[in-house]
């Protein structure tokens, strides 16, 4: 007896040193050696879960819950790795006989909550409210609380939670960026840019960010700090045709036509089905540099896509207006305007108004000709 004690307690420690220096199979095939498996059960299933065999670690705890069920600490083990393994509902089970067995353990209504958000189960805020009640500095619960108000528009609210959550944690990413968002909301474009900045300050150049930064930028006028946002945006994804249009938007909002004509046209490039709204910026954008050839082309290439776009058809005429030299071109223009959208009131009075005035001046221009 005393020998088979002791090979089993050389078992053990192998075993166990196994695990430690991180070679799991091995710990593995020596703790199944071990005459007791109940008190070894949680070890295989961490080995399990240290090598990813989700199945058999989740075998192993529960073996071992089953010999030793007052083991609340295995017993969350397994709850996270029900979770993580998307057995939500198994896991919701155990946290919330967990929670029953120490109701003052904030991080157990915490997970309960992780599982029932994933369940879109509506009470999970609530298990968030009690992880807050019990651990007032508590990151995570008072991320899902802060979000959770955001998302109903209780904006104010949003912002309290935020708040303290930074005065414990002032670089917490998630909740800058939620102040962030809900100043943008609130149409609060120079607090949003603050906070967004903050967020750059701090490492997080992220796509999303920097768009929304530029946004902001943009509701301000500072359209050279909107540019480079969309800029860094347009690195991190360099497919992004909105943001290269948006560029392009943004040049032509600060009289920079050139770039704002070659961002446009780049972004067009890669939309495979470019929107009318698109080519009729464009056209804006030629017309504004006097290419007016180009921008008829443009033009034509936006009614394409939409026929029934009455705005493009109009700038198609304006834009002929300037172009063509010939007066009875222009009249012409103006005239199948006048056929395609019969009805219009809203174009009609200045269509109406320019016929006249071209018809009056070929009439001076042939009295002239004539003298």
């Amino acid at each position: 007896m005393f020998f088979k004690t002791e090979a089993q307690t050389s078992v053990l420690n192998l075993a166990d040193n196994l695990y430690a220096s991180g070679n799991y199979s091995k710990a593995i095939e020596q703790y199944k050696l071990y005459n007791m498996p109940k008190e070894v059960y949680n070890k295989i299933a961490k080995c399990y879960v240290a090598i990813g065999n989700y199945d058999e670690a989740l075998k192993n705890y529960e073996a071992y819950i089953d010999a030793n069920p007052n083991d609340v600490l295995i017993k969350f083990e397994y709850a996270i790795l029900l979770s993580q393994t998307k057995k939500y509902k198994e896991a919701s089970v155990v946290f919330k006989d967990l929670v029953a067995a120490d109701t003052k353990n904030p991080n157990y209504h915490y997970q309960l909550g992780i599982v029932l958000e994933k369940l879109n189960d509506s009470s999970a805020i609530d298990s968030y409210r009690s992880t807050f009640e019990l651990d007032s500095t508590h990151q995570k619960s008072i991320y899902k609380i802060a979000k959770y108000y955001l998302q109903k528009g209780k904006n104010q609210l949003a912002e309290d939670y935020a708040d303290i959550g930074l005065k414990t944690y002032e670089n917490n990413l998630e909740l800058i960026s939620l102040k962030a968002q809900n100043y943008y909301l609130k149409q609060n474009y120079k607090y949003a840019a603050i906070w967004f900045e903050k967020l750059v300050e701090l490492g997080e150049s992220s796509h999303f960010v920097h768009v929304q930064l530029s946004s902001c930028y943009y509701k301000l006028y500072e359209f050279e700090k909107a540019i480079e946002q969309r800029k860094l945006a347009l690195e991190i994804n360099p497919d992004d045709a909105e943001s290269m249009f948006l560029i392009g938007k943004y040049y032509y909002e600060n009289n920079d036509f050139i770039n704002a004509e070659n961002y446009m046209k780049q972004a067009l490039e890669l939309l495979d089905n470019p929107l009318d709204e698109e080519y009729s910026k464009l056209a804006v954008v030629l017309n504004s540099q006097k290419k007016h050839d180009e921008a008829i082309a443009v033009l034509k290439k936006a009614i394409k896509e939409n026929p029934e776009n009455i705005n493009a058809e109009f700038m198609l005429v304006l834009t002929k207006d300037r172009y063509y030299a010939d007066i009875d071109s222009k009249i012409q223009a103006y005239e199948d305007f006048k056929k395609r959208f019969p009805s219009d009131d809203s174009y009609s009075p200045y269509i109406a108004n320019r016929i006249s005035e071209l018809k009056n001046e070929k009439f001076i221009k042939a009295g002239e000709e004539k003298d």
